[in-house]
């Protein structure tokens, strides 16, 4: 009985919360959004894969991309972020591209419950995510083209979350990580994070849009999404990060209004971890995208040069890691 008036009460105040809104929601003008330019699927040469999570007996699928030339090559697994994942998204696409362009193999797998992969990530733990790019490692594993030295992961927003844990649990088949604009923070703290400047996008009162964003994140963590929720949203990757023993390079943009860059970016450095670098591109969002005065290209240049000269130099820094320890 005193859940349901718990939930009652949550429901009636974010129906204040509502009410209240476009009270005190400033004029504002629409917000101006870019047209910005990134890789369509029809311009990616690629081949159709099929793979296995042997653990959750989930079959899964999709795209290996692979470069001109002789091998073996370094390789590396994406991570999707949050929602469901597409084939056609220009942001994956134009990271792979690049990739496969400077002599990487890259694995774009559906994410599980999306396009050709079997299994639903809205009732999935990061545990069990961390589980499908395992099973993606595994699978590069076996690839002749693939040099079994140089295998890595890059998530990219929510999958920066998963990479530690998945590198983590990978232990020596993984030789580096990539997290591409992925928090370092609880989940439920990122989630108001995003949910207030949403909020202060609309033109809310910064204040009041923190309050409305409390009430909005908890009422979808208990009512709203509540399965989801209850899989991922105690998730802390510092401890992940914390453990981490491989090369590790940390993507953030200066302006992004999903993650907060100064608290995530500290945290990471607090640990004062020599393999984990942390580089944070000015002018740019939550996409790192171009800035306004560069360009329209939904990965801005420096950022995929940093990714992929990091991977191209993998081997090496491993082997100084381990050297080190």
């Amino acid at each position: 009985m005193r859940k349901k008036w718990k939930i009652v009460a949550l429901l009636a105040a974010v129906i204040l919360a509502v009410l209240v809104v476009p009270v005190v929601v400033r004029q504002v003008r629409p917000l101006e959004r870019r047209q910005l330019e990134g890789v369509e699927l029809s311009e990616v040469s690629y081949r159709e894969v099929r793979f296995r999570n042997e653990a959750e007996g989930l079959d899964l699928a999709g795209m290996l991309l692979v470069p001109e030339g002789e091998g073996p090559f370094p390789a590396a697994v994406i991570i999707h972020g949050s929602g469901t994942s597409r084939r056609d998204n220009p942001w994956y696409l134009t990271l792979g591209q690049h990739l496969q362009q400077r002599g990487i193999v890259v694995l774009l797998p559906d994410k599980r419950g999306s396009e050709q992969s079997q299994g639903d990530w809205r009732t999935s733990s990061f545990e069990q995510l961390a589980g499908d790019a395992l099973a993606a490692v595994d699978f590069l594993k076996q690839q002749d083209e693939v040099a079994l030295s140089q295998i890595g992961i890059v998530g990219m927003s929510q999958g920066g979350h998963i990479a530690p844990l998945a590198a983590e649990r990978a232990k020596e088949d993984v030789a580096f990580v990539v997290n591409v604009v992925g928090g370092a923070v609880p989940m439920r703290q990122a989630l108001l994070y995003e949910e207030d400047h949403n909020l202060r996008q609309m033109g809310v009162v910064p204040g009041v849009s923190k309050a409305v964003a409390y009430l909005s994140t908890t009422y979808l963590v208990h009512v709203g999404q509540s399965e989801f929720w209850e899989a991922i949203g105690n998730y802390d990757p510092l401890p992940h990060w914390r453990r981490l023993d491989v090369p590790a390079l940390v993507l953030y943009g200066e302006q992004d209004t999903n993650v907060d860059t100064a608290i995530n970016a500290a945290r990471l450095r607090a640990l004062e971890k020599p393999n984990v670098e942390v580089a944070v591109f000015a002018g740019s969002g939550h996409a790192l995208q171009d800035p306004p005065e560069a360009g329209k290209r939904i990965l801005r240049a420096d950022a995929l040069n940093r990714i992929s000269d990091f991977i191209q130099a993998s081997d090496s820094a491993e082997a100084q890691t381990a050297e080190g320890s």
